[in-house]
């Protein structure tokens, strides 16, 4: 069985319900970022041992928060033994607006990984981009290079969009079984 880690910092709670509903269905320990942007000497060490990580941050000004950006240079510890070399990475982020530069965290996550000698897994998911297209569609916001998720800005995080929840279960699968191959072929 692999071992599956998703680490991720969340400001306000609806990174956190992604990272939770990817953990869930990719089988994953989770490993919160606390707000001053550390992690426990254990938690270091359970990343160490992970066959795939996946990175979540919110989308604040069009990268990682400075939460997430902090852990990620504190990784160059790892980077530097290339602790990390051909695990499995993925990532993931969600932000207010359907855009809001996205794109922009996800090239940063993808940077760190392959900063870091891993092998990227993107969503394996094809858009909902029909005229009969619905918001809660799977994939709605589009993404192939990892999970974007969209969470109005006056929205909590328990009135967030059932279809980005699918999306996030639909991700964490892929994820699930791609390591499952990885594993097994190594």
């Amino acid at each position: 069985m692999s071992k599956i880690v998703v680490v991720y910092h969340s400001g306000y709670g609806h990174t956190q319900r992604i990272a939770q509903t990817v953990a869930e269905s990719a089988g994953a320990q989770l490993i919160a970022i606390d707000a001053e942007g550390n992690l426990k000497d254990e938690e270091w060490a359970t990343l160490a041992a992970a066959d795939a990580i996946v990175f979540g941050s919110p989308t604040y000004m069009g990268t990682v928060s400075w939460q997430f950006k902090k852990f990620a240079d504190a990784s160059s510890k790892a980077w530097f033994g290339q602790a990390w070399k051909d695990k499995l990475a993925a990532g993931f982020t969600n932000s207010a607006s359907m855009n809001g530069d996205k794109l922009s965290t996800l090239h940063y996550l993808f940077t760190l990984s392959q900063q870091h000698s891993m092998v990227w897994v993107g969503t394996g998911l094809m858009p909902s981009n029909s005229k009969a297209a619905k918001r809660d569609d799977v994939n709605y916001v589009a993404s192939f290079s990892g999970l974007m998720t969209t969470t109005p800005s006056d929205a909590s995080p328990d009135e967030m969009i059932a279809g980005d929840f699918a999306t996030a279960k639909a991700f964490g699968e892929r994820i699930k079984a791609v390591a499952a191959r990885w594993v097994r072929s190594a």
